[in-house]
């Protein structure tokens, strides 16, 4: 379905879900000398000032990938470390995360990753199912192309007849049914691509690209890109009427 917005004082859209690939991290460390590991611990800092400039700004629904199904060809230390790093961001952030209103929900195949590390997501996902001023899903083990062929799974075990399956219906199976479409995708890092990021939920989702490395993405990177999303003209795939046409409509 097709993204939806809201608007503002000065009427301009305003983004509802922003979706962000955080790139750039190793690159972080590796100019300042560092291992990798450092660059994503400090890109988890990232995130917690983002949920912030998001739950000031009114956005709803934040969705950030944290690791896609590619992502298992890294070196194992960094996975290792990744996953070491997952588990200490919920001991260190979750009560935190609770107290401002934020509701957690991880997005992805949850089979590949430890019992130990499920076990955190659950409790996360329990202690904050209450919150309802930001929902941030976390796509972790995620990658569209699995999310597609799930729903697809997902509505043959269900029983929906090939003449039923329509966009919508597909739709209900998707990993995020229960949130819009993005209006807002933002990758960080200098990289021009989707990455098997949300596949089928970005087809009239705004992009913007930065060249700011994901540790040093803050406030003003996130409002220049909201700003960009703005200005563009959303037509949806149809053709906005004339203003001359919209008077003589309204006369």
């Amino acid at each position: 379905m097709p993204p939806v917005t809201t608007t503002n004082s000065d009427n301009k859209p305003m983004p509802r879900h922003v979706a962000i690939v955080m790139d750039g991290n190793g690159r972080w460390a590796k100019k300042r000398f560092l291992p990798r590991f450092f660059g994503h611990k400090q890109g988890v800092d990232a995130l917690v000032k983002i949920v912030q400039a998001c739950i000031a700004r009114d956005i709803e629904y934040l969705t950030v990938f944290a690791f896609s199904s590619e992502n298992w060809k890294r070196p194992s230390d960094e996975v290792s470390g990744l996953m070491g790093l997952v588990l200490a961001a919920v001991s260190r952030y979750l009560a935190r995360m609770g107290a401002m209103g934020v509701r957690i929900r991880i997005v992805g195949d949850r089979e590949a990753v430890s019992d130990k590390l499920r076990n955190a997501w659950n409790e996360a996902e329990a202690a904050t199912a209450h919150n309802s001023k930001l929902t941030l899903n976390v796509a972790f083990n995620y990658g569209g192309r699995w999310d597609i062929v799930q729903a697809t799974k997902a509505a043959i075990k269900a029983g929906v007849r090939p003449e039923d399956l329509t966009e919508a219906k597909l739709s209900e199976f998707m990993a995020m049914s229960y949130a819009p479409d993005p209006d807002l995708f933002i990758r960080t890092g200098g990289e021009v691509r989707i990455s098997n990021f949300m596949l089928w939920q970005v087809a009239y989702t705004e992009f913007v690209f930065s060249d700011c490395l994901w540790p040093e993405f803050g406030e003003a990177q996130l409002d220049a890109a909201i700003e960009a999303f703005r200005e563009r003209d959303r037509r949806f795939g149809g053709v906005k009427p004339s203003p001359a046409a919209a008077s003589l409509a309204s006369a």
